[in-house]
C-alpha cells in the first residue's frame, strides 16, 4: 500500500487586511498589504500614524503566517508577528520589546 504525503498549501491571505484594536494609549488600526508567492510572504504593513513599513522575513506554512516589521522613522523598534488564518478572519499575535504580546485580529477588506 502506498501513502502519498501532500504538503498543505499556503493559505491564501494575498490582499488587504485591517485590524482594528485597543491600547492603554488608546485605539489603533492597522492595514496589512499582502502578497504570497508559494511559503513566501511579502508586502507592507501601515502603522497607525499612516507610516508604511515593508514586511520582512515573512513566511506561510499551510494557515500560519510570521513575518517581522521594523518600525520608526530611524527602525528603532522590531515588532514580531505570528498569526492563523480563521475563515475570514487572521488572528494575530503581536510581540516587541519587553512588552507584552498583543492579540489582534483581522480581516479582509473588499
Amino acid at each position: 500500500m502506498l501513502f502519498f504525503v501532500s504538503p498543505l498549501a499556503a493559505a491564501d491571505i494575498s490582499g488587504k487586511w485591517k485590524a482594528k484594536f485597543e491600547t492603554p494609549m488608546g485605539a489603533m488600526e492597522i492595514t496589512f498589504n499582502f502578497q504570497v508567492s508559494g511559503e513566501e510572504l511579502k508586502g507592507t504593513v501601515t502603522n497607525p500614524q499612516g507610516g508604511e513599513d515593508p514586511i520582512k522575513d515573512g513566511k506561510v506554512k499551510g494557515d500560519e503566517i510570521s513575518f517581522v516589521v521594523t518600525a520608526g522613522p530611524g527602525g528603532e523598534f522590531t515588532v514580531n508577528y505570528k498569526g492563523k488564518l480563521a475563515g475570514d478572519e487572521l488572528k494575530l499575535t503581536l510581540s516587541f520589546g519587553d512588552m507584552p504580546p498583543i492579540e489582534i485580529t483581522a480581516t479582509r477588506v473588499n
